[in-house]
């Protein structure tokens, strides 16, 4: 069995609400090391055997015409993962 993750954040032009209140709340229990956070999703994908440049390919797509809203979102990365069982 092999692993696809895909990572989806907000586009930077678009507000990013929950990032805005994490930073917010950090700053509330005194950590200011930050200078700010970004909120995104992260998916898994599953294949039925390793994970192929094809697998790669369709989980590209489906990630910029499935998982992601292409309007106020950015796919920041696809890929295999190595087994970890």
């Amino acid at each position: 069995m092999g692993r696809i993750k895909v990572e989806i954040l907000p586009k930077f032009e678009i507000l990013d609400r929950q990032g805005k209140a994490v930073i917010t709340a950090l700053a509330r229990v005194d950590v200011t090391a930050f200078k700010s956070v970004r909120q995104g999703k992260t998916f898994y994908l599953e294949t039925e055997g390793p994970v192929t440049e094809a697998d790669l390919e369709v989980a590209r797509e489906v990630a910029t015409s499935v998982l992601s809203n292409p309007n106020i979102e950015d796919v920041v990365s696809v890929e295999a993962l190595e087994d970890e069982r």
